[in-house]
C-alpha cells in the first residue's frame, strides 16, 4: 500500500445499497448483477463525456466502517453530469489522501486479495486509518487500482519520500 493524493473524479453509473455479509451470501449478493450490468457490451455507450474507458466503483455512505451497510455505484468517469441518463445516478468523489492498493492478475480473485489485505489493515488498526467517506476503484486493462481515503492528520510518510511513493 502507498499513500497518495486521489484526484476528484465525477462517476455516472448504476448503484445499489449492501453490506460484506449480504455479499457473501449468494442468495443476497447484489454487486455481482450490478457489474454484470456495468459489463454489459455497450452499457454506458449512451452516457456522454466520458473522461476515459475505465469502469469505476465508487464505495459511499458507510453506516459503520467495513461491517456496516454502503451504497457502490459502478460507472464510468464523466467531465459533467448533465443529460444523466435515466436510473442511473451521479456522484463527485472528492480528491482526498488516500492509500492506495494495486490488484493485477486474474479477476476478480486479485481484487478479493486486495480487499482482504484492506480488511487486515483495517481490522490490525493500521495507519493510516480508513476514514469511511469515499473510497474508489479503478478498473483498466492492466488490473484494479483501489483508492481508500484516510483520516487526516494521519501522515506515515518517512522524511526523504515524496507523498504518492511512500511506502506503507
Amino acid at each position: 500500500m502507498i499513500i497518495v493524493e486521489r484526484p476528484e473524479v465525477l462517476v455516472v453509473g448504476h448503484a445499489v445499497r449492501t453490506n460484506n455479509a449480504a455479499e457473501a451470501d449468494p442468495s443476497r449478493a447484489q454487486l455481482p448483477a450490478l457489474w454484470a450490468r456495468a459489463g454489459a457490451p455497450g452499457a454506458f455507450a449512451h452516457v456522454p463525456g466520458r473522461v476515459d474507458e475505465n469502469l469505476y466503483a465508487v464505495l459511499i455512505d458507510y453506516e459503520s466502517g467495513q461491517q456496516g451497510a454502503y451504497t457502490q455505484i459502478v460507472g464510468v468517469a464523466v467531465r459533467t453530469a448533465a443529460g444523466l441518463p435515466e436510473g442511473m445516478v451521479a456522484v463527485r468523489v472528492p480528491g482526498v489522501q488516500s492509500l492506495k492498493v494495486e490488484a493485477h492478475g486474474p479477476m476478480p480473485q486479485a481484487l478479493i486479495e486486495a480487499w482482504q489485505q484492506v480488511w487486515r489493515h483495517t481490522e490490525g488498526g493500521g495507519i493510516p486509518a480508513r476514514a469511511f467517506t469515499t473510497d474508489l476503484e479503478v478498473h483498466h486493462r492492466a488490473g484494479v487500482d483501489l483508492y481508500l481515503a484516510v483520516l487526516p492528520g494521519h501522515n506515515p510518510i518517512p522524511a526523504g519520500h515524496t507523498r504518492d511513493r511512500a511506502q506503507i
